[in-house]
This record gives structure tokens, sequence and C-alpha cells, in this order.
């Protein structure tokens, strides 16, 4: 599995900016997908994810302003990042990881960074 992201840049703070991640290679099993972040010093977190069974997940700091989709193909994932804040600031990255159809069970970030499938990452700079 081959994951692309792009969309990061630098704004202001209460600005916004759309995440894009490309995937390939994936289509013949199923993936849970995910954006997770990590600023620097800081131990990499999920932002946000989607499950096997559709439903999605959000990091409590981000409820409200972020929205993670999937387009029908599942070739692409975004993240749409509104009200930026100076704490979202970070590397962010795309991520997939085999789960169960139909399974609304998210795994520990361990998980994810031991079997899962990473991008390169895109930076987010938000100034204040």
């Amino acid at each position: 599995v081959r994951l692309v992201e792009s969309g990061g840049d630098s704004v202001q703070s209460g600005g916004t900016l759309r995440l894009s991640c490309v995937a390939s290679g994936h289509r013949d099993r199923s993936y849970c997908m995910a954006w997770f972040r990590q600023a620097s010093g800081t131990q990499r977190e999920q932002v946000a994810s989607i499950l096997g069974d559709g439903s999605t997940t959000y990091a409590d700091s981000v409820k409200g302003r972020f929205t993670i989709s999937q387009d029908a193909s599942k070739t692409t994932l975004s993240l749409q990042m509104n009200d930026l804040k100076s704490a979202d600031t970070a590397m962010y990255y795309c991520a997939a990881v085999i789960c169960l159809p139909g399974s609304n069970t998210n795994y520990d970030v361990g998980k994810w960074i031991d079997f899962g499938f990473w991008g390169q990452g895109t930076q987010v700079t938000v100034s204040s």
C-alpha cells in the first residue's frame, strides 16, 4: 500500500486547510484509515479515523473543527481542518491498517505504527 499526502501549508490562526492522501495498492483488502500528527518533541497521536464499518472517530482536541472523509472509490482520504490553532502545528501523516469490514474497533497507536502503512507526511504550521 502506498500513501501520498498533500495539502500542508502555513496558515494563520483561525484559517482552514484541507489535507489529501491518495492511496494505491490496497484494493484487495479492507483497511481502516486515519490521520495522525506529530509535533516536534511529542509522540505521534491519532487525529481522526475511519473504521471498518465506516464510522469516524476524532481526538477531543479537534472535534467540531476537523472532518475526515473518504471518496467512494476509497482512493482519496481527506481531512478538512477549520478554525486552526497554533496547537495544531505538526507533521500530519496518513495511515492505513488492515481491519475487519463492518467492525468499529479502533486500534491503539502502537498497532498502527507496527502494522500500518504510512505516508511521508505533510507539514501544517499555524501562526498566531
